[in-house]
């Protein structure tokens, strides 16, 4: 079974111009070569040598795309019309992403905020993972991860954002 493929792919985006979302095209054979199970199509995607990132190969029509944010494109150069080379890894792992882990501990010392966060559809899960893992103080990831169980408790376990984004407001101590 294939895991991973190396591809010349074109770097675009929706308008033509350099505004507005910008990814990577691959065509479905190229996709099919890794033959995923069920909807989800998570990988490990490297632009251009670049250090790999978790992304989904996201559906529209025949093709599939990627979503490559502005850092990640002023980092690597890349501009409307490129030809980058991507090695696309299959991504086996639990969440599609790493698991910061201080979430991972306040998880494993709440059994209940776990069953809460669980019970999240798994982009919702990402998203809190993604959030958690890009800030950069310890103590603050800790402080976001036991809000965000608490946030879960108080709202019958869904994600309620214009609350949240007041919760994580609380100072830490």
């Amino acid at each position: 079974m294939v895991k991973q493929i190396k591809v010349k792919a074109e770097f675009t985006n929706a308008s033509g111009q350099n505004g507005g979302w910008h990814f990577l095209v691959f065509e479905r054979k190229t996709v099919d070569k890794l033959k995923f199970e069920g909807k989800s199509k998570r990988v490990l995607c490297s632009i251009n040598g670049a250090e790999s990132f978790p992304a989904a190969l996201m559906p529209w029509g025949e093709i599939f795309y990627i979503m490559v944010n502005k850092q990640r494109r002023t980092e690597l150069g890349l501009k409307v019309g490129d030809k980058a080379t991507v090695v696309l890894e299959k991504d086996e792992s639990k969440y599609g992403m790493p698991m910061p882990e201080e979430l991972d501990e306040v998880l494993k010392q709440d059994p209940e905020g776990s069953k809460l966060f669980h019970s999240l559809t798994a982009g919702k899960q990402r998203s809190m993972m993604y959030y958690i893992g890009k800030i950069k103080d310890i103590d603050n990831r800790i402080h976001t991860s036991l809000v965000l169980l608490e946030h879960l408790r108080n709202n019958d376990g869904k994600v309620v954002y214009e609350v949240l984004r007041e919760d994580l407001k609380r100072p830490m101590f």
